[in-house]
């Protein structure tokens, strides 16, 4: 990126960089920014300061926390490693991923130079999709046994839908479904153990207490519910998690960090289906390609994969259904209850 030779206003700079003007702001509050300033006040983004702000941005894309960063500007490189660990893995992966591609081509080319008949099962594996469900099973009330499967089972998921939706009900039967699956429920958050197992587990620590220190360094407070997740995260086993609603008992700033953190982490294989109505979580401008989001309507039609671009299925109603965590707070602790409970 070649930087600007004149000075830029803020929504300049942000358009310059690819980023927002929020995150510019961020970057000062956090001391690796400091623009200059007209007569009248407003900030202005000097070449050189745009220079900085690429190298900010360029070390976020490596999964670089913000301390992190502050210490490869002030001349330790070291604090590099884990994000081009991570950047390498990435890179691998997608290498892989690409070789698969040309290998299923160079079979179908073959099957039609030999003659061979095509059918949708081929062509959808050619085009990266896996024709194995990964899991199919009838819904439990609120829905009247309808059908529900998914083959999109990615490293990263989410879960949303209105109050009284059946999302918890849906959750817990995908976990029950899924091989290799638990669902970590609310309990998580009143649990007397979690001591005693970091006290029997001096590996399990090791990991909570550097994932604990990464997000402390993004903002995030150490509290009960927080590291009740955590502890959960770095448990080597399920090889898949349900998490029933992620952000309960975790500030903004923490849910931030933490989704964040499940997005760049290095070696981590586990698939994740985190059920959540935060936009601090969900946030529909940095869902990736590769992440699910499936979508309970209110009126108890089958949950399905939401598309996640504007006209696409469920957008819109995802988009109105995740809240901020001041919003959300609103509604915390109210609960669906079926239909002749009360009375």
């Amino acid at each position: 990126m070649n930087p600007p030779r004149r000075n830029l206003t803020p929504s300049q700079a942000a358009a310059h960089l690819g980023v927002s003007t929020k995150a510019l702001r961020l970057y000062e509050q956090q001391g690796l920014l400091a623009p200059d300033r007209s007569s009248a006040g407003w900030r202005l983004y000097r070449p050189e300061d745009v220079e900085r702000a690429a190298t900010i941005v360029s070390l976020r894309v490596l999964g670089l926390s913000l301390a992190e960063i502050a210490r490869v500007m002030d001349g330790d490189p070291s604090a590099l490693e884990a994000g081009l660990v991570a950047h390498e893995e990435r890179l691998w992966q997608q290498a892989q991923h690409i070789e698969t591609a040309l290998q299923r081509i160079r079979s179908l080319r073959d099957n039609i130079g030999q003659g061979k008949a095509l059918d949708a099962a081929a062509l959808s594996i050619v085009f990266g999709r896996d024709a194995t469900i990964a899991t199919a099973f009838e819904l439990p009330w609120p829905w009247d046994g309808e059908w529900f499967e998914t083959c999109d089972v990615g490293p990263l998921n989410f879960i949303t839908g209105p109050l009284g939706s059946g999302k918890t009900r849906f959750a817990e039967r995908l976990a029950g479904e899924l091989p290799n699956a638990e669902f970590l429920g609310l309990d998580r958050l009143s649990n007397a153990g979690i001591g005693r197992l970091l006290e029997e587990d001096a590996a399990l620590t090791a990991r909570v207490e550097h994932m604990l220190g990464r997000l402390e360094e993004e903002g995030a407070e150490r509290t009960q519910a927080l590291l009740a997740l955590v502890v959960a995260l770095e448990t080597e086993r399920p090889a898949i998690l349900v998490v029933d609603m992620v952000e309960e008992g975790l500030c903004d700033t923490a849910q931030r960090a933490l989704i964040a953190r499940l997005r760049v982490k290095p070696g981590n294989k586990r698939a994740l289906f985190l059920m959540t109505r935060s936009s601090s979580i969900l946030d529909l401008d940095r869902v990736r390609a590769d992440e699910a989001v499936f979508y309970c309507p209110a009126n108890h039609s089958p949950p399905f994969r939401a598309h996640l671009y504007p006209g696409g299925r469920g957008y819109e109603a995802v988009a109105t259904c995740v809240a901020t965590p001041v919003v959300r707070a609103r509604t915390t602790g109210i609960i669906a209850i079926p239909p002749g409970a009360v009375g």
